[in-house]
């Protein structure tokens, strides 16, 4: 059935009426260049204006297919009914008091919301931040403090966000690294499965195995607060581990008195086609941290965990200014009462069969795509050189911006910065959708010319 905001988007449709970047967008570009830290750069060289459902509106007039969503985040599409509506109501009652200071009920409502919606049946407890890396920086510091232990385990081609410690836990050097150490110490890396270069044959029980090893032997098993994982990586390639690596990790956490803390910041919130990732492995974290999808569009992120282990922090010892502020929990309710309404899980599903079908059918005549890969409307393919697993990062910029060029917004990601990963709105049609990948299919294409 059709929705109003489907309506909407389709008579907005994909529809270019300047070249990409128009010129309105160029004068804004160089009133940036003027005002804006060049540090703080952008992927697409043009100025949104407004977007509906899965378009985006240039200043330009411009009317674009998003399938990058905000980078996960406007997965109940853009200006979502009940998300606008919920953010006019509660701006007009108030914006912020700090929950540190006078309390309210939406706060608490978010934390019941995570608490049933996240991983497990045992009694949790929530506190509520601004950005994943927040999230993620929080739920480092519960971990040391619950377990008295210091040493915190990541794993190759992590993203966990761009504060001190953050960066001290994500692998990539460049562009979110470099120049900015020294880092946070006692983080401890150790070899992701990754199927795709793994050694042919390597089960997720072996590749668990291999990385566990590691800690044992140069960080010691109780020394470990805590092992971080995104139970599929974002920023790092869209790597799905194979199956049994994250059950793996779970259980050597509970042998071991660490903490199993999973980052669904990019895969949470019917991303994959379950509420959170770490269900299509029946993985119940002892902490979860979640952003993005959370609410719709505005600040909002979370930590979820155990009530033992989060209850074990003194009080004053989490909290922050602007987290959990008010107009972004009643976004966040909408945001997930839309969710349900929509059965955006499903759609999820459906979204990632149709993409996966069209990445498969690509592959076949495509020799640049060395691997596609993904769960739900998170898919990825891998770009390297014909006839070998060379990355190839200037096959995956050419071909994102040949998609940019014709108004479909696609995103690149991995270590090498050779993969193209989708992950458009869940309420996209399928006509768009369609569209989109016709798009991209050119593109890929016009590899081979």
């Amino acid at each position: 059935m059709r929705t109003d905001q489907d309506k909407g988007e389709m008579a907005l449709g994909r529809n270019l009426v300047t070249a990409i970047p128009g010129p309105r967008s160029m004068l804004l570009d160089e009133r940036r260049k003027g005002a804006v830290a060049p540090g703080v750069s952008s992927t697409l060289p043009l100025y949104i204006e407004r977007g509906e459902g899965a378009i985006l509106v240039d200043v330009d007039g411009n009317s674009l297919i998003d399938l990058g969503a905000g980078i996960a985040v406007v997965s109940v599409g853009h200006a979502s009914p009940k998300v606008v509506d919920a953010i006019a109501e509660q701006a007009a009652a108030f914006n912020h008091t700090c929950f540190m200071v006078t309390p309210y009920e939406s706060y608490v409502a978010v934390c019941e919301e995570l608490n049933a919606l996240t991983p497990g049946t045992q009694a949790k407890r929530s506190a509520l931040f601004n950005s994943g890396a927040e999230a993620v920086e929080n739920a480092v510091k519960i971990a040391r403090h619950a377990t008295g232990r210091q040493a915190v385990v990541v794993f190759d081609h992590a993203y966990h966000g761009r504060t001190n410690l953050t960066m001290a836990l994500t692998a990539k050097n460049m562009p979110y690294k470099d120049g900015f150490g020294p880092f946070a110490p006692e983080v401890y890396r150790v070899p992701m499965s990754y199927p795709y270069r793994d050694p042919e044959g390597l089960t997720g029980a072996e590749a668990a195995e291999r990385a566990l090893a590691i800690v044992e032997s140069q960080v010691g098993a109780s020394r470990v607060a805590c092992l971080l994982i995104e139970p599929i990586q974002g920023e790092g390639g869209f790597i799905v581990p194979a199956p049994g690596f994250l059950p793996a990790l779970r259980q050597w956490c509970t042998d071991n008195g660490a903490l199993f803390v999973a980052d669904e910041v990019q895969t949470g919130f019917a991303r994959t086609g379950e509420w959170f990732a770490c269900s299509h492995e029946d993985v119940v974290p002892d902490l979860i941290t979640t952003a993005k999808g959370i609410a719709g569009g505005m600040p909002l992120a979370g930590v979820t965990g155990t009530a033992e282990v989060m209850e074990s922090v003194h009080p004053g010892g989490l909290g922050g200014t602007y987290g959990g502020n008010p107009v972004s929990c009643a976004a966040a309710r909408a945001t997930m009462e839309t969710m349900r309404e929509l059965d955006l899980c499903g759609s999820a599903r459906r979204i990632g069969s149709a993409i996966g079908a069209r990445l498969e059918a690509l592959a076949r005549t495509t020799p640049a795509i060395g691997d596609v890969r993904g769960r739900g409307a998170m898919q990825a393919i891998e770009l390297v050189q014909p006839g070998s697993r060379e990355p190839d990062a200037t096959a995956a910029k050419a071909v994102a911006k040949a998609c940019h060029e014709q108004g479909v917004v696609v995103l690149t990601c991995g270590t090498w910065g050779n993969v193209i990963r989708l992950l458009p709105p869940l309420v996209i049609s399928d006509e768009l959708l369609s569209e989109g990948l016709d798009v991209l299919g050119a593109a890929l294409g016009a590899l081979a010319d």
